[in-house]
């Protein structure tokens, strides 16, 4: 009989730019490192990993699906975007640990990988959609092939059809420089207006729209996905296999966004891919998150048939803190000792090879680097918007 790995110790770490990171570690001096970020919502996720760590420390760390099941079932409510980050940082964890226990990669225990390489993406502009070419312009010398970047600013239920055409422009431009273009509508297009920018951008080929109406409105989705040809994609505010069931069966969605660190970890997404390839949907899991979570993303992508294309932070406007003076800016790389494994070559990075999720985190840099944020800093919030008449809008 194998010996257990017993978990004795679960610690989360809140570091810049707005990440969480997990640390689970076993009797037997196993270290696995996951990602619950849940963005904005820090304190909540804190809070539901002391139930987490009530429940598991002593459990047997190699039982990840039992684990996932105790924590996901044996309580009368489930689901939701805090116990499911929650659920994804222990679950990345465990199958680190595990990985490193067999000496193999995790992509090696979902079953071997069957591609060589991984297609990924990189976001130009911010919120308020700018100097997009140039940015472009510096993707294509960093070695991506395909970007994504927001659509819109804040627009109103009914707005002028002008607030539409300069999103349309920047997509021609952005297009013309080489690259394909997958546009990020946010959620912040309510029916009206969706509709008439999606129309208005078929004809420039997007790679795909992302959220053209907020994942509330299943049945509206798949009416835009019938009347237009560019595909649809969504799924960073969906947190299980179940919650995608209703845009598979209404037809409503072409790629599907799983976030592994909102989704239930690894585990979640190997199955939601599954689920999504019966529907000859494609995977391109969201991550605008930390290297844990990329990692985690990877795994899953080198497994699965339907994959796609991979969201990559590095250099995202998210990582830049709105307090320069602070000195607590990171980006992707910053608390990895092997930073190289993420290398971008013609678009794409290559399979990780490490035991585990295959990167190496830089402990002493998270447990330092948090203590300062903690002490010195408000977790991360998003910006609340109004429109001119004071009404909230969608950010």
């Amino acid at each position: 009989m194998p010996t257990p790995s017993l978990i004795t110790k679960l610690e989360v770490f809140r570091v810049p730019p707005r990440w969480l990171f997990v640390r689970v570690e076993t009797q037997d001096n196993l270290v696995g490192w996951g990602e619950g970020t849940l963005e904005g919502h820090t304190e909540a996720i804190e809070g539901a990993y002391a139930d987490l760590r009530e429940r598991f420390v002593g459990a047997d760390a190699d039982n990840i699906q039992d684990i996932w099941q105790t924590a996901y079932r044996a309580r009368f409510y489930r689901g939701g975007p805090v116990l499911m980050s929650a659920l994804s940082g222990l679950d990345i964890a465990l199958w680190d640990i595990k990985g490193k226990k067999l000496g193999v990669p995790v992509w090696q225990l979902l079953g071997g990988k069957v591609r060589e390489r991984i297609k990924v993406y990189g976001w130009i502009g911010g919120d308020s959609p700018s100097d997009v070419v140039e940015n472009a312009l510096e993707r294509r010398q960093q070695g991506f092939t395909a970007v994504k970047m927001n659509g819109t600013d804040a627009v109103s239920w009914l707005d002028s059809p002008s607030e539409l055409l300069d999103a349309v422009q920047r997509v021609k431009d952005v297009r013309a420089t080489g690259l394909d273009v997958a546009v990020d509508f946010h959620g912040r297009l309510h029916k009206s207006m969706a509709k008439q920018l999606a129309k208005l951008l078929e004809p420039h080929q997007p790679l795909f729209i992302e959220e053209p109406l907020l994942p509330t409105q299943p049945e509206e989705i798949a009416d835009l996905a019938r009347a237009i040809s560019t595909p649809i994609a969504l799924g960073e505010r969906l947190f299980t296999r179940s919650d995608f069931r209703p845009y598979l069966e209404k037809r409503a969605l072409d790629v599907a966004q799983p976030d592994v660190a909102h989704c239930g970890g690894i585990s979640e997404l190997h199955r939601i891919a599954a689920l999504t390839e019966m529907y000859d949907v494609a995977l391109a899991p969201h991550c605008p998150l930390g290297p844990i979570a990329f990692a985690a993303c990877l795994q899953v992508a080198v497994t699965s048939p339907n994959f796609a294309i991979q969201e990559m932070s590095w250099k995202i406007h998210y990582n830049k803190h709105p307090d320069e003076a602070a000195g607590l800016e990171a980006d992707l790389h910053t608390y990895m000792s092997n930073p190289s494994v993420f290398d971008i070559v013609d678009g794409h990075v290559a399979v990780l090879q490490g035991p585990g999720l295959g990167i190496e985190i830089n402990e002493g840099l998270v447990r330092e680097t948090s203590a300062k944020y903690i002490a010195e800093q408000k977790p991360w919030r998003n910006p609340v918007w109004r429109g001119e008449d004071g009404s909230v809008r969608e950010w």
